[in-house]
């Protein structure tokens, strides 16, 4: 399975790793971890720009480092600047761990971007990066970049992938990383105290992903293209609330902030918790991923359960009070 990993990032991400350096986990979310517990002590900084995947930050904290959070907004495509990341980098600084596409707002950064942030890693040579690219396959305009794939950054990179997004079997807990072999080793060590490793049947299913046509996804794509277009349609119908255009992943960040009334509902957490008891609707508060006064929604689900749900969510705000 390493070996076919392996090619999949020759084939796919123009990435040349060997069979040494991959690790397959129990879902990325492990993979993560086990980089962070490699990387990462007491007195260690990790930049995290926001929004973020929930688990970045806990899991930094776990392993006794800080993360350093460096806030976006909605009028910046929920992307923080490049030039206000290298301002939070110190000589503390270990780590730079960020996903592209992004869970939770579906921003994607551009080849721009990803050429200006890989400036800034190269100028810390102690600085080394994670790149969760595991929405990878869901990307709407244009095609996905490696960042370690850039000048410079291969042996900086640890790429981040796994099975739960684009091949839907998020049960199955299949995660992978490509690494330069010391981190792999690493990773291998801490792993070993935990899991050992991904069981047999689920390694034979990542096996036939990982040799799969990825054209094969394509309507895949073009399904959650659809559903996110039904989404922000929908949204349009609820008075003040500003939404961007994610142009990857399955998720929309809308700013919420017009329904707060500063009684029953005060935050982005009261109104997800408000729709869940009035409307049915289960959304995610968007503090845990570092954008206070959003919240995520997900359309990884029917046309018809999104109609459905979007109806139910603009009668229950249209009733607050």
């Amino acid at each position: 399975m390493r070996e076919a990993i392996a090619r999949k990032f020759k084939r796919d991400n123009g990435l040349d790793y060997s069979a040494d350096q991959i690790v397959v986990s129990t879902g990325a979310k492990q993979a993560i971890m086990n980089v962070v517990l490699s990387l990462i002590g007491p007195g260690d900084e990790v930049v995290i720009p926001a929004p973020f995947w929930v688990t970045y930050a806990e899991q930094v904290k776990m392993a006794g480092g800080k993360p350093v959070i460096v806030h976006s907004s909605l009028e910046e495509d929920w992307k923080a600047p490049i030039d206000r990341i290298a301002a939070a980098i110190t000589p503390r600084t270990r780590l730079l761990m960020f996903s592209s596409p992004c869970n939770p707002s579906g921003s994607v950064l551009t080849a721009d971007e990803l050429r200006a942030l890989a400036d800034v890693v190269a100028q810390h040579p102690e600085l080394y990066v994670i790149s969760d690219e595991i929405y990878e396959h869901i990307v709407f305009d244009g095609t996905h970049r490696s960042f370690a794939a850039l000048p410079g950054m291969f042996e900086r990179t640890i790429t981040v992938n796994g099975l739960s997004k684009a091949f839907a079997l998020t049960g199955w807990r299949v995660g992978y990383i490509g690494a330069p072999t010391w981190i792999a080793k690493a990773c291998n060590t801490v792993q070993g105290q935990f899991t050992s490793g991904t069981n047999s049947i689920a390694q034979r299913v990542a096996l036939a992903c990982m040799e799969a046509d990825p054209a094969q996804l394509g309507g895949m794509r073009a399904d959650f293209l659809r559903r996110r277009d039904l989404v922000l349609e929908g949204l349009k119908t609820i008075p003040g609330w500003r939404c961007n255009v994610p142009q990857g992943a399955f998720y929309v960040l809308p700013d919420v902030r017009s329904s707060f009334n500063g009684g029953t509902v005060k935050n982005s957490v009261d109104l997800s918790l408000y729709l869940l008891d009035v409307a049915g609707v289960s959304l995610v508060e968007g503090d845990s991923f570092g954008a206070p006064g959003t919240v995520r929604i997900s359309y990884a689900t029917s046309d018809a359960n999104i109609t459905n749900a979007i109806g139910r969510i603009a009668k229950a705000i249209a009733e607050l009070k």
